[in-house]
């Protein structure tokens, strides 16, 4: 299996909600440092797994909906814990559907799994991984 990995970050502020959650259920920011790994099982006709930079203008995009907010006002996360773990499957969910628009070119239809990790800090970080439908 071959992979290709990009990065970018970007910076919200939320709340939980929850005993769990302790101190974190009063507003605070974070800072995430966020890995996109992309996976093929062959490589396409430019010997790739995806176009370097079309895969790392989508992440920018996807992280760009969400840079500097505030998640508790942000309708689409309404009622919802914005959990590291839960924000890596919402831009898993996100480049994939920009993926399936052909947003990663042609040839990334051949690209068979996803992986997003978002690290919190040097040591500690969530991921979401899983397969990509089939063609793209």
């Amino acid at each position: 299996m071959y992979a290709v990995n990009v990065r970018d970050h970007f910076m919200i502020a939320h709340s939980f909600r929850g005993a769990v959650f302790g101190p974190a259920q009063r507003m605070h920011g974070a800072t995430y440092v966020v890995d996109l790994e992309l996976r093929r099982a062959s490589l396409d006709a430019d010997g790739v797994v995806v176009d370097i930079g079309l895969a790392t203008e989508v992440l920018k995009t996807v992280l760009a909906e969400m840079n500097f907010r505030n998640l508790d006002d942000e309708p689409a996360f309404s009622g919802q814990n914005t959990t590291t773990e839960f924000l890596a499957r919402v831009i898993f969910d996100r480049i994939a559907a920009r993926i399936a628009a052909g947003e990663l070119g042609p040839h990334a239809s051949g690209l068979s799994q996803m992986k997003v990790t978002l690290n919190e800090s040097h040591v500690a970080w969530a991921s979401y991984e899983g397969a990509l439908p089939a063609g793209g």
